[in-house]
């Protein structure tokens, strides 16, 4: 049985192939020209443009004094002095009143 399905599968594909038809296909139409614009020289340069407006010369207001600043610390108390041995201390007379 598995050979006669076979054989008729097969005389069945031939059969349909002999009568079948061509078909004639007609040629696509040729595509139309594509135009390509090529840019020109350049032009003669423009001319030059106004000068523009000054700004103003306005000065801001000067602004306030800071405040002070705080108070230093105090500094190191100095090393005690020597004793002068044979220094002569000469203290000038004072100026006479007019």
């Amino acid at each position: 049985m598995n050979r006669s399905i076979l054989m008729l599968a097969l005389a069945a594909t031939f059969g349909l192939a002999a009568c079948s038809e061509k078909t004639a296909v007609a040629p696509a139409p040729a595509p139309a020209p594509v135009v390509v614009t090529v840019p020109g020289p350049a032009g003669p340069a423009g001319a030059t443009g106004a000068t523009g407006n000054t700004g103003a010369a306005v000065t801001g207001a000067t602004g306030a004094t800071g405040a002070t600043g705080a108070t230093g610390d105090t500094g190191e108390k100095g090393d005690k002095g020597r004793t002068g041995g044979d220094t002569v201390v000469i203290v000038p007379a004072p100026a006479p009143a007019r």
